[in-house]
């Protein structure tokens, strides 16, 4: 498209790279409802090969959607919301597998999300599928992806680290609830500690894309 081959005589002009966000909105690629996914799953293939003439360096996906996060928000008992929740990984496993067939892109350029799903069932993923794993600062400390402390995320992510979306948020205490729409704040409004995390990335050599990922 024309898009496409200005952003790719700008990025040879001015020796840029890029990193791709995969659609979100409006796709469900862990629902159980196979024709929605399998619509989803289209969506986001033709998303990529439209944009392979840019070689982006990585392609950031959520890989659970809004109904995922529905079910995870919901007061269920223990027992029923681990069952449901497995049942949404299925389906995103299903659908990540059929993503990298039909691209053909490396399985490490394939980066899943930090998002409103717990954050083991994202790194088993990630882990079975040889992915890579874009570590979302604001979505750990709202508590998003569970009662996970974001040094211990951090420490879990870096074999598999290719992109940090940096943006603040209050950590979440334990006890209480998730609240929308503390995340996505300037750095220095939340409780990130955003020179430990840049030690500790320097000590790790991560040579990946770190986002500001602001509203």
């Amino acid at each position: 498209s024309p898009a496409i081959e200005r952003l790719a005589a700008l990025k040879q002009a001015q020796g840029l790279t890029y990193t791709a966000h995969l659609p979100l909105w409006s796709v469900e690629p862990s629902t159980l409802l196979a024709p929605v996914r399998q619509g989803s799953v289209r969506a986001v293939i033709e998303c990529i090969q439209a944009t392979l003439p840019l070689r982006p360096e990585v392609y950031v996906l959520h890989a659970t959607g809004a109904l995922a996060a529905e079910f995870y928000r919901m007061r269920l008992p223990d027992m029923a919301r681990a069952l449901i929740l497995r049942q949404f990984q299925n389906c995103a496993r299903e659908s990540l597998k059929a993503i990298l067939g039909e691209t053909g892109i490396a399985s490490r350029q394939l980066a899943i999300e930090t998002i409103e799903f717990p954050f083991d069932l994202t790194m088993e993923l990630a882990e079975e599928l040889d992915l890579s794993i874009c570590l979302d600062t604001g979505h750990v400390l709202s508590g998003f992806s569970g009662p996970v402390e974001l040094d211990d995320v951090l420490e879990r992510c870096l074999p598999r680290l290719a992109e940090i979306h940096l943006h603040d948020s209050p950590r979440l205490a334990a006890g209480q609830p998730v609240v929308y729409g503390k995340d996505h704040q300037p750095l220095g409004a939340g409780d990130l500690d955003v020179g430990r995390l840049l030690d500790r990335l320097a000590a790790a050599n991560f040579t990946g894309r770190l986002i500001f990922d602001l509203r």
